[in-house]
């Protein structure tokens, strides 16, 4: 198992930038070999991968992580957001910078945006890596109750709203209440520091954030899981933090009855990890995903013409 001495840190990175449809992306990368992209979740951005990055480089892969636009260090045009824009971005981003079979390594909705990506266009793709997969991008309207839609329908409308959205959304995004909700949705308590609170809470002051919050909760969900795995034709492993109270391990379902299935995918379990294994126990994820990597031998599996 591949280990670092100490915790990794943001200041270890280093950011570049790329042009993307006149928009600013910030991405990094580092190490050489095999490439991984990282793609963080909701409110997240490269810094949340800051623990995985050094560890998967060192290994032997040369390892991508980037801002999704809307989000970190990526700019916040006043557009409307959703998992295609995403997708496209990425598959752009793909054709731009690597240009060869990539692991896709998502968590939460960039579990989800993994999952699109080497569905909707395998050719791209050796594999992928799901950690905590979303289940759209916001809830469906027959996953909710009438009362909850009714809630979340005016808290949509309250945070677009152009004379209290701006109050509310700075209410939302103070650090004492981003730290707040990482202790309901971390396992790991002693994960929840002052590096992780700021990578959340510095992109949020950014001018433009918080249209861009109010044009994501009024998104379109996006394609379900169980619309795209019938189309897998990659190797996939699915990580699960088995103490998420936002996306349940109850979830993990519906991969464990594809492997049944009969495709080729591996579920595991993180005992007593939340929403982000990957930031609360990296060690354990970091050690699953090399040791994935290696019985599989994604890139000599491909067919010839996707090498």
């Amino acid at each position: 198992m591949v280990t670092v001495s100490q915790p990794s840190t943001v200041d270890s990175l280093t950011f570049l930038t790329w042009d993307w449809q006149g928009h600013k992306i910030q991405y990094t990368v580092q190490g050489t070999g095999k490439p991984l992209v990282l793609i963080h979740g909701f409110g997240a951005a490269i810094g949340h991968w800051r623990q995985n990055i050094p560890v998967l480089s060192a290994a032997g892969y040369q390892v991508f992580a980037l801002d999704l636009l809307g989000f970190g260090g990526s700019d916040k045009p006043a557009i409307d957001y959703s998992l295609d824009l995403w997708a496209s971005l990425l598959r752009d981003f793909w054709q731009g910078q690597i240009q060869q079979p990539t692991v896709f390594i998502g968590n939460s909705i960039g579990a989800l945006l993994s999952l699109m990506l080497m569905t909707e266009t395998p050719e791209i793709a050796a594999g992928g890596v799901l950690i905590n997969a979303a289940g759209g991008l916001n809830h469906r309207p027959q996953e909710l109750n009438l009362p909850l839609r009714i809630v979340m329908g005016a808290f949509t409308r309250l945070v677009s709203s152009p004379f209290i959205g701006g109050f509310l959304f700075n209410r939302i995004r103070q650090p004492a209440r981003i730290r707040a909700t990482l202790h309901q949705v971390y396992g790991n308590a002693t994960a929840v520091t002052d590096e992780l609170v700021d990578l959340i809470y510095q992109p949020a002051c950014d001018p433009g954030a918080q249209q861009v919050f109010a044009s994501i909760l009024s998104a379109p969900p996006g394609p379900a899981p169980g619309e795209l795995l019938p189309h897998l034709q990659r190797p996939l492993l699915v990580l699960w933090g088995d103490a998420d109270p936002w996306t349940p391990i109850a979830g993990a379902s519906i991969y464990q009855r594809a492997q049944a299935q009969g495709q080729s995918i591996r579920v595991v379990s993180i005992p007593g990890a939340g929403h982000c294994p990957h930031d609360e126990d990296p060690a354990q994820v970091n050690a699953l995903i090399l040791e994935w990597l290696q019985d599989t031998k994604l890139w000599d599996s491909l067919p010839s013409q996707d090498r």
